[in-house]
Formats: C-alpha cells, structure tokens, sequence
C-alpha cells in the first residue's frame, strides 16, 4: 500500500476541473498554483506556413481573462508534451477563447486545424462545435460537460460521477450495505446523489437517505444531525470537500470513534485539510492515480518556474493521445475521429483512459483511504481496460 502526506502549492484541486464544466456544479472557489510562466514556444495564429509533414492542431483555451492562468497551464503542458516526446509531426497553435470561443474556433478551421483541444470551459462548447462540426473538425474538450458530448466531441475532463462510482463498488466490496448521502444544493449535489444511486442500482445495497445541504458549517452539521436522528445507516457519502465533511464527520463519528463509514468524492484528492480531522480516519475516497504526476510537477517547474494546475496534465494527456492516432493519419486529411474509441484506450499522465461511444471519457481510479494522518491506497487504478 502507498502512503503520502500532501504538499498543498501543488497538489491544487482536481476538483477545478469540474468547475470549469457547464455550470459551477463544484463548491469550492479555484485555487491559484501561483504565477504562471508563458510557454517559449507558442504558435503565432497569424500567418501560418504552409505543412506538407505536420498535422495542425488547435488548442482553443483562455490565454487571458480571469481563466488565463489556468489556460496558459494547459498551453505550457502541451509543449512539454511536444518536447518531451520530439513529435516534430504536430503543430500546435493556440487561440485564446477569452476573446470569443466562436471566433477562436473559425480562425483555427479557416488555419487549417484539423483538430480542436479545447475548449475548457462547458459554457464554450456550443460556440466551438457549431463551425467545428460544419468543418468536419472533432473537438476534445478539457470540460466535464457531460451533456456536450457527441459523435464529434469528446469530453475529457474529469468526472465527479466516476469517482464516486468506484468508492461505491469498493464499499460494497468490503461489505457496505445501507447507504445515506448527504450533499449540497445545486448541480454538483444532485449529480452526487445520482451517481450514488445509479452505483448502488448497479453493485447492490440500498440508499436508505438523502440530506441536502447549503453551504457552510452549521447547515452541514444540520444536516448530519437529521441524518444521525434518521438512522438506519452503515455508509455514507458527504459530497462537498474535506473541510466540510469533517464537520458533518464529527457528528456522525465523534473523538473518530469510526461508527459510520464515510465515503468522499475527487474533491478530496490533494486537501491537506483530509488528514487532520480525526472523524475522518477510515474514509475511502476515489481518484485518479498520482504515480505519474510528481514527476510531471517537478519537470514544469524546472521548464517554467512556477507550478502547474492540477488540470494542466489534460493538455499533456490530449497530446499524447493525439500522437497515438496520428499514427495512421496522413497530413492534411481529416482527423480519424473513429480512432478515439478505442477499446484499449490510453495511457497519460492521469492514467488509463477511453471514449466511450457517447463521446465521455472513462478513467481508472484508485481506492484511497484516510489513516494514521495520511493517505493510504487500498485499491490501485486498473493499468489498462
């Protein structure tokens, strides 16, 4: 089993990448992992050469605005991909979609792109697919848009529903039977509660309750002292970050006396905040395996002095994908949207995943649990599907 303490400068939230979605179904505001340098090797989108060898790309992200740290993330792990592979078969040109993602999106086809990365935000899709699909040209968002997803685009962002769908098989594995959920108002609560229930559906058990919460301490603890008063639990899933499911772990654990098994979300994964409430000792939580990520880390800041986005690893992982089709794909053709299906999928820094026929990724997530002031895994990620 691995064990970790968390460095919180670089582990800033996978929980951002669900922010970013259609709506802001996180709760929990984005975390700066500081200033963040610009790439050396951005692509000009004026005056393009003309490439008889090289495949065109587009990568459609906020390189200004409010979002510009985070694109500009995204944008410097797209060329270390680039470097640390050598593909000198792509060209990767950016556009900025903090100044129109529609516009962004017209200049890249008009450039000749034959593939867009991006957007990052789910608000963004509709403008971008709407001349991308017109083109021909398959997008591959960075959001957790569920909703976007096609025949043409490809949603690449992290999904709070896996994780919990995976902490819910693994409880049942170690015998959880009655589930009670408590989550917040809003979007990202009500996907928690449903993916709780279509997980249970699927791996048995029974959703006994359901509290809902709006943020902030008291109405949490509220919430877990209806749900300690309703009894008739052995499991249950706090679906906001650790912080706050401490409070609520207190009530239903109290001096961690570990009479409830409680179950987190991705939100958990990098909360130094996880390992110093002792109510929380014994929860399992998923999340994507971070083997491949300290390295990542600690390259990025050798090439740009400044630490990444946890959601950066995206851009590195869309590129690697891309390489791996661009295998068989002449230049100047059309790109083969079909070769993103595969069944056998990829591997990035993330770990394995693949598109389903929908177009939504599935991602291998491990099992990690709460003990003795750190992280434990209990289950690692499958290696390959």
């Amino acid at each position: 089993m691995k064990r970790w303490t968390f460095d919180r400068r670089a582990m800033v939230t996978l929980g951002l990448a669900a922010l970013l979605g259609a709506c802001s179904v996180i709760p929990k505001a984005p975390e700066r992992a500081g200033p963040v340098a610009p790439t050396p090797s951005a692509e000009p989108t004026q005056s393009l050469p003309t490439d008889e060898t090289r495949h065109r790309i587009a990568l459609l992200v906020p390189m200004s605005g409010r979002n510009g740290p985070v694109g500009q993330s995204i944008a410097n792990a797209t060329t270390m991909a680039l470097l640390d592979t050598n593909a000198g078969n792509l060209r990767i040109t950016t556009y900025d979609t903090a100044k129109g993602p529609e516009a962004a999106a017209r200049q890249a086809i008009a450039e000749g792109n034959k593939l867009i990365l991006g957007p990052l935000l789910g608000s963004n899709i509709p403008s971008v697919t709407a001349p991308a699909r017109a083109a021909d040209v398959p997008v591959i968002s960075f959001s957790n848009d569920t909703g976007a997803a096609g025949p043409d685009v490809f949603i690449m962002g992290h999904i709070p529903e896996q994780s919990i769908t995976r902490t819910v098989q693994y409880a049942r594995s170690q015998g959880a039977q009655n589930f009670a959920i408590i989550a917040p108002d809003g979007e990202y609560g009500s996907r928690a509660e449903d993916a709780v229930r279509r997980a249970v559906a699927a791996y048995g058990g029974e959703v006994v309750w359901t509290e809902r919460f709006a943020r902030g301490n008291t109405s949490i603890v509220s919430a877990a002292e209806r749900l300690k008063a309703h009894g008739g639990y052995d499991t249950v899933l706090v679906a906001d970050g650790a912080r706050l499911a401490a409070q609520a772990a207190g009530v239903l654990n109290p001096g961690g006396a570990m009479t409830t098994r409680l179950l987190g979300t991705e939100l958990w994964s990098g909360e130094g905040s996880v390992t110093r409430a002792s109510a929380l000792t014994g929860a399992w939580f998923s999340a994507v395996s971070d083997d491949r990520y300290k390295r990542f880390t600690d390259s990025y800041e050798a090439r740009f002095g400044s630490q990444p986005y946890r959601i950066a690893t995206l851009g590195y992982d869309a590129v690697l994908l891309t390489l791996r089709v661009a295998r068989d794909w002449r230049p100047g053709r059309d790109f083969p949207a079909g070769a993103l299906r595969s069944e056998d999928g990829f591997l990035g820094l993330d770990g394995a995943f693949r598109f389903g026929r929908n177009g939504l990724v599935e991602r291998a997530f491990e099992v990690r649990e709460v003990r003795d002031g750190a992280v434990v895994v209990v289950e690692n990620a499958p290696s390959r599907f």
